[in-house]
């Protein structure tokens, strides 16, 4: 069988560490052996939290990976323009921003410019490198995974210049309801605008669109009724078996007899703490003496990491950590700890911790899809997100389980298999072919120039 030829577009990619790149690395690292032969578009200096080169590793040497130039901002200066637009408060030992500061010019271009996300700098030379690819390796179908959204207004670019090319459109996260304030500089009426429009765009042009959860795939398909149901699909994330070593919780606390609960990933706005530390902070002393609170990852806003000191020596702030070394701390702890405030999207780390085989405690949206998956795979006890008394009592809970966690945690292992990163991709693999396979074999009948389609 003659392989199916991808360009898989995807601002980050290893060496950068962090969650977004997982997805896209595991479909690098699955798809050679599923009969495709893999191109990788991916920016050369991407705005990162940090790096993971350990990532790299793992990608098959048959994947050609092309590194173009992004005009991006680098990480840190890119937030600290974000927390002068939005008058966020400023770190600890700086001064504030002005008021005033506000009304500059520079602030009104920003917010004006950089839309829908500060990415878009990307875009001219991510068209023309992508062009050029699609020509020169043959390509039969482009997938685009985003954030950052700003990726999407590829698709209508390449649809006009090769209007039989098989495009695919994965959102890792839901946006219009959900990430829209999350991504961009801008929460004016012009930047949801532009973002409505680069969506629609977007999806009237591509082939399919692929969700993460299916409460996101149904939240997009509801804003396209004029599209046919079967061009909305869904493939989940998932975990990754050969980088964790699943273990059963610990018949004895650690620490001392502390109980160890660990939160992997970046503390952004829909996992911001504030409600569970107020939780946390309402607990007897007796048994908040009993807990550490240990966070690996990126901190996004002074606020949070100052509404996390609150907890004292409860807590422990151990910041970013490549992959590896995040995934072996579940090894040491208790419980691992999920943060959700969002009501469509999944958190990639889900998927890891219930394959990493440690009990969740989770405060989650009450109609959140991981409430569902929680219950399904049988992974751990949740309360709402903005439930004060609610998380408290999971706290109370988890203190007072003690031995007993070994009898009352019984995942379902048959159903947690389903998410291995692995057979997933196998999925996605299968579905580009049924998608991309006819349709090669009909272009294959057609002229070169005109498939080609026009020249830069």
């Amino acid at each position: 069988m003659k392989p199916l030829h991808v360009l898989l577009v995807t601002y980050h990619f290893p060496p950068v560490g962090g969650v977004g790149v997982l997805r896209a690395t595991s479909l690098a690292r699955y798809f050679p052996a599923e009969g495709i032969r893999l191109d990788v578009l991916t920016a050369r200096n991407p705005s990162a939290v940090g790096s993971d080169p350990s990532l790299l590793k793992e990608i098959p040497a048959e994947v050609t990976i092309h590194r173009s130039v992004t005009l991006d901002l680098p990480f840190g200066i890119k937030k600290g323009i974000k927390r002068l637009i939005s008058g966020a408060k400023a770190p600890a030992g700086k001064a504030a921003v002005p008021a005033a500061g506000k009304s500059t010019l520079i602030r009104r271009a920003l917010e004006e410019v950089l839309l829908p996300d500060p990415q878009v700098t990307w875009l001219p030379i991510l068209t023309r490198a992508t062009r050029r690819l699609v020509r020169k390796r043959s390509i039969d179908l482009v997938l685009i995974t985003a954030p950052p959204f700003s990726t999407l207004l590829l698709v209508e670019k390449l649809r006009k210049e090769f209007p039989g090319l098989a495009i695919l459109v994965d959102f890792r996260d839901e946006w219009l309801t959900t990430a829209i304030d999350l991504v961009g500089f801008s929460r004016t009426e012009r930047a949801r605008r532009v973002a409505r429009n680069t969506e629609a765009s977007a999806v009237a042009n591509a082939t399919a669109v692929v969700a993460v959860s299916e409460a996101a795939r149904c939240e997009i398909r509801s804003r396209y009724p004029q599209e046919p149901e079967s061009k909305f699909l869904l493939i989940p994330n998932g975990f990754d078996a050969t980088r964790l070593c699943s273990s059963a919780p610990s018949p004895e606390p650690r620490l001392g007899g502390r109980i160890v609960v660990t939160h992997i990933g970046s503390v952004y706005a829909s996992t911001e703490p504030t409600t569970l530390v107020q939780a946390v902070q309402s607990l007897p002393p007796e048994v908040k003496s009993r807990f550490k609170l240990r966070f690996i990852g990126h901190i996004e806003e002074p606020r949070f990491r100052d509404s996390l000191l609150q907890l004292g020596e409860m807590v422990e702030l151990k910041g970013f950590l490549p992959q590896h070394e995040a995934l072996a701390a579940m090894n040491e702890t208790d419980y691992v700890l999920l943060v959700q405030h969002g009501h469509l999207n999944v958190a990639a780390k889900f998927y890891d911790y219930v394959g990493g085989g440690k009990p969740v405690l989770a405060t989650i949206h009450p109609e959140g899809p991981e409430r569902g998956l929680l219950e399904e795979l049988r992974a751990g006890w949740w309360a709402g997100s903005r439930d004060v008394e609610g998380i408290r009592q999971l706290f109370l809970d988890a203190a007072a389980r003690g031995d007993s966690l070994l009898t009352e945690f019984q995942p379902d292992k048959e159903k947690i298999a389903q998410y291995e990163r692995k057979p997933l991709a196998q999925r996605y693999a299968a579905l580009l072919h049924s998608i991309a396979g006819t349709q090669r074999a009909e272009s294959s009948q057609e002229s070169p120039a005109q498939f080609a389609g026009k020249g830069e």
